[in-house]
């Protein structure tokens, strides 16, 4: 008798709607599989594990993971919700005694064919979906998506299939959930984006590595390039022809998935709509409520933001670690890692002493608030009364 697959994601507590849009898709294609959350934070005034979509709720203090709160402070949000993945997959497998365990990013939703990828994986150790399955075109594809998928990884692993009845399933497993408790850090420069990168390496060392190129699986903006979708929401959304199997609407938060849409999408105008039915959901779900909740693991006991930069200074000093086996902890204020950064560490404009890691974190952040500077209200205000009063000049 064959059995179902297990599902899981993995978030904060911000992304909960997110999540219950993903289990329910899930649940309404597959009522047998079961879906687990891996959730990096305090639940929630009111969460309630019996009124969700999810069959279970697994947290850090859950992971085989030593020096704990030593380990989280070295990663930031994403890097955390990605570096636990592995274990969580591990941990699912023994609780469930699962077969097959199947990773899915928040912000995907499954519309079908989830019995059929679990059959492609009953022959298979691993399933992974390329960014890419066709060269681009033209030289804005080019920027755009080849050379993203060389910097952050060919394979996305907003999705990943993992056969634990297979020995070279769980032997890749083992591999992977070993890599990421070590190395899972946005660390472009060094070869390292999270997960993906690790998973370059997949079907060099492990037989029976599946690729899904089929048009309907992950589809994204960074490959509708490809892959026009037709049909409707409510009668079905096809593929090049294949029924959608699931959807990932990456960059949702950041207007980037809005922005690549506008750009390569316009020869599929479902798709347009298929993000307004997201928003939707994701609304009755609790994203005005819970949309902007901070994680806790984002400051320090006395409230203050923790940086990346104090991140990766801790991350790199074995000293610092041995010194302050607990950084979140301010309650000691002259013996707390909080305060040996404040006298001791580099300034933002330090950049001589910053390790290429941490001076892409600093121009990032910054470029980040250029971002919201130019898309604030006060700056578009502020360019219409400077151009009213160049004309005003003339």
């Amino acid at each position: 008798m064959k059995s179902s697959p297990h599902c899981f994601t993995s978030i904060t507590s911000n992304y909960l709607p997110k999540a219950r849009v993903l289990a329910s898709s899930i649940k309404r294609v597959c009522p047998d599989a079961g879906f687990h959350l891996m959730l990096s934070d305090t639940p929630p005034s009111g969460f309630d594990l019996a009124a969700e979509p999810f069959d279970s709720v697994l947290q850090i203090e859950d992971l085989p993971v030593a020096d704990v709160n030593a380990w989280v402070f070295k990663h930031s949000v994403v890097e955390l919700c990605t570096a636990v993945k592995g274990l969580a997959a591990q941990e699912i497998a023994r609780r469930h005694d699962a077969a097959q365990v199947f990773y899915f990013d928040p912000d995907m939703v499954v519309f079908g064919g989830l019995d059929e990828l679990s059959g492609k994986l009953a022959g298979h150790s691993v399933a992974l979906t390329p960014h890419l399955t066709a060269p681009e075109e033209d030289l804005q594809g080019i920027l755009d998506n080849e050379i993203s998928a060389l910097k952050h990884g060919i394979y996305n692993l907003g999705f990943v299939g993992v056969n634990t009845a297979s020995s070279e399933g769980r032997r890749f497993l083992d591999w992977w959930a070993a890599r990421l408790v070590d190395f899972c850090y946005d660390d472009i420069p060094n070869g390292l984006f999270t997960d993906q990168r690790w998973v370059d390496l997949a079907p060099g060392f492990f037989e029976d590595v599946l690729i899904l190129r089929d048009p309907q699986y992950n589809v994204a903006t960074w490959n509708i390039s490809h892959r026009q979708a037709t049909g409707s929401i409510e009668n079905g959304i096809e593929i090049n022809g294949q029924p959608l199997s699931f959807y990932h609407f990456s960059g949702f938060d950041s207007g980037a998935q809005e922005a690549m849409l506008k750009r390569y999408g316009k020869s599929s105008p479902v798709l347009f709509k298929l993000r307004d039915w997201y928003i939707e959901e994701c609304r009755k779900n609790g994203q005005d409520a819970l949309g902007k909740l901070p994680c806790k693991f984002a400051c320090y006991s006395n409230g203050e933001t923790i940086t990346k930069l104090q991140r990766i200074v801790y991350r790199n000093r074995q000293d610092l670690q041995d010194a302050f086996p607990d950084p979140f902890d301010t309650s000691d204020l002259h013996q707390s890692y909080y305060d040996w950064f404040r006298v001791n560490g580099p300034a933002p404009t330090d950049f001589d002493e910053l390790p290429a890691e941490a001076l892409r974190a600093q121009l990032s952040e910054a470029l980040d608030e250029l971002r919201r500077i130019k898309h604030s209200r006060s700056w578009k205000l502020a360019r219409l009364v400077s151009r009213g009063a160049r004309l005003l000049r003339r």
